[in-house]
């Protein structure tokens, strides 16, 4: 199987250089919006990468200064950017024409030579050699783990200038052995269920729990930090602004990253060959109190738990949320009464447990179905729990020498703060 990961290197760039990858970067942006500009007009959208080649390469190239594959390579960028908004009106979300305007360019190995401890960039005023400034070796870091690493292979990269620094995301790849369990061999998966929410941020069908608690304070705190800024009006306050902004994300992305981990090695310890999720689309409407910035951590999420459990060899799916917060896991009855805020009591047979942990269930069951009815491609054993599974038909099998209580949700050992003593059945 193939992994890809991405490593960004800061660069140590003079004065002279920094002045070709401005004039680069800032032509490269024209050309890339010059071919949005492009593909927006009427009411057709022109998502067709040959036919957006054919239709501006000549004009771009005669009106900028950019190497050949940067012009390709821009006008890539712009149309993915358009495919994205044209994919979005097709689920009913709104979306406008897209225009870029961060500071980046996009670099393959024909525009860009990439060494051990620098690269040769193609630039407006011909090749430039630019060197890495790399952590200390001895230190595991994605640089040693992955450019270090021989059986890792750059393939391209972005160029970033940020806060007054050029930095290169290198992407790289490589092939390693899979270690999926052993259950995939055999066209049979192990499902686990995860259930995103806002008082908790995700929970999974074998019962742990990440709380929403820590999120939910640091965002009221960056809110009022930001206010206090937005008062002053100064300049300085602006510039504070700014530097809260990065603060806030580089604390999310931290925790979101430990979140997926903790998933993966629950999928991973669970002999688990599947993660399900809700679909995210309209997520926001769904979920009451959520914000933009829950919208924004559930993507994040997602994204961070499928590129993650390529090593692993786990497939990362979405299913349709609907009723899987109203419907019994136990027997499968389906009422909104079901639910009382985290509370969840079925009216037909009693079962009772918190209600994120049998969402998270029914998440997992969702796909079970959808995977047997042949739009998955494959014989599911069932829904992975804190201790046995659940098949199809929400029949519960216990482990091979246990009594049939299928054990409570558990804590998460990284954000304790949720607690449930409720039992599943």
């Amino acid at each position: 199987m193939e992994v890809r990961r991405t490593v960004p290197v800061k660069l140590d760039v003079d004065s002279d250089d920094t002045a070709l990858l401005r004039d680069t970067v800032d032509e490269f942006l024209w050309a890339a919006n010059y071919v949005v500009d492009h593909a927006w007009q009427g009411d057709y959208k022109t998502t067709s990468k040959a036919q957006l080649q054919a239709e501006t390469y000549d004009e771009v190239r005669d009106r900028t200064r950019l190497h050949a594959n940067l012009v390709q390579n821009a006008r890539n960028k712009a149309a993915d950017a358009v495919q994205s908004v044209v994919a979005r009106w097709r689920q009913g979300e709104y979306a406008g024409k897209p225009h870029f305007s961060k500071p980046t360019a996009v670099y393959d190995k024909r525009c860009a030579t990439f060494h051990d401890e620098y690269v040769s960039l193609a630039t407006v005023g011909g090749r430039i050699e630019v060197e890495y400034v790399l952590p200390d070796e001895e230190r595991d870091t994605p640089h040693s783990r992955y450019l270090d690493n021989d059986d890792y292979e750059v393939t391209g990269a972005e160029l970033h200038h940020k806060n007054g620094e050029w930095y290169l995301h290198l992407r790289t790849k490589a092939g390693v052995e899979s270690d999926k369990p052993e259950q995939a061999t055999t066209g049979h998966s192990t499902v686990l269920g995860v259930d995103l929410g806002v008082n908790q941020l995700a929970v999974t069908s074998t019962g742990t729990f990440w709380t929403g608690e820590e999120f939910d304070h640091w965002r009221r705190e960056y809110e009022n930090r930001r206010g206090d800024l937005q008062q002053c009006g100064t300049r300085a306050a602006h510039e504070n602004i700014q530097s809260v902004g990065r603060k806030e994300t580089g604390r999310f992305k931290m925790m979101l990253h430990r979140i997926a981990n903790g998933i993966i090695e629950e999928a991973v310890e669970n002999g688990c060959t599947v993660i399900a999720f809700e679909e995210l689309t309209g997520i926001r409407d769904r979920l009451s109190g959520a914000s933009w910035g829950h919208k924004w951590a559930f993507e994040r999420l997602y994204e961070y738990v499928e590129y993650k459990t390529e090593l692993h060899g786990i497939d990362v799916e979405q299913v349709d949320p609907e009723n899987t917060s109203r419907r019994c896991s136990h027997c499968g009855f389906t009422h909104p009464d079901n639910r009382d805020g985290e509370g969840f009591a079925c009216l037909r047979c009693g079962y009772a447990n918190h209600a994120d942990y049998n969402a998270a269930k029914n998440i997992g069951l969702r796909y079970l179905r959808r995977n047997q009815t042949g739009d998955g491609g494959g014989a599911p054993v069932g829904v992975r729990l804190n201790r046995g599974t659940l098949n199809a038909n929400g029949e519960y099998d216990p482990p091979a020498g246990d009594s049939g209580q299928s054990g409570s949700p558990r804590e998460s050992p990284t954000l304790n703060e949720a607690r449930s003593s409720d039992r599943a059945k």
